[in-house]
C-alpha cells in the first residue's frame, strides 16, 4: 500500500515547517528544468546504490512528474525494508506546478 499525499497538503506542512525530506527520482535533465525547492535528486536507477543518502528518520516524500516513478520508488524502498515513512507525492512535479507554483515549467 502506497500512501499519498496531495501538492496542497506537502505544500501546507512544508510551510508549517514540518521536517519533510523530499527526494526527486527524475532525471538530471528534467531536473534541470524544474524541480521543487528544497528536494533532493535521486534518479529511480540510482536509488538503491544511494539508499544510504536518505535519513530513515525523516518523513519522505518521493515525486517524479506525474507520479508513476515515485510510486516504483516507494514500492522498491518498502521492499528493500526502508524504516522511515514514505509518501508518493500524487500527480507529481505537474501537480505541484498546477496546485502549488505555477511558475514551475510543465514539460
Amino acid at each position: 500500500m502506497i500512501e499519498e499525499i496531495s501538492a496542497t497538503d506537502l505544500k501546507r506542512r512544508l510551510d508549517a515547517g514540518d521536517d519533510i525530506q523530499l527526494i526527486d527520482v527524475r532525471q538530471p535533465e528534467e531536473w534541470a528544468f524544474a524541480k521543487i525547492e528544497g528536494a533532493k535528486l535521486i534518479p529511480l536507477g540510482e536509488l538503491m546504490n544511494r539508499r544510504d543518502e536518505m535519513d530513515e528518520s525523516r518523513e519522505t516524500v518521493i515525486h517524479c512528474k506525474t507520479g508513476m516513478r515515485s510510486a516504483r520508488a516507494v514500492e522498491v524502498l518498502q521492499q528493500v525494508g526502508f524504516k522511515g515513512a514514505l509518501k508518493n507525492l500524487k500527480g507529481g512535479i505537474t501537480a505541484w506546478s498546477n496546485e502549488v507554483d505555477p511558475r514551475i515549467p510543465k514539460y
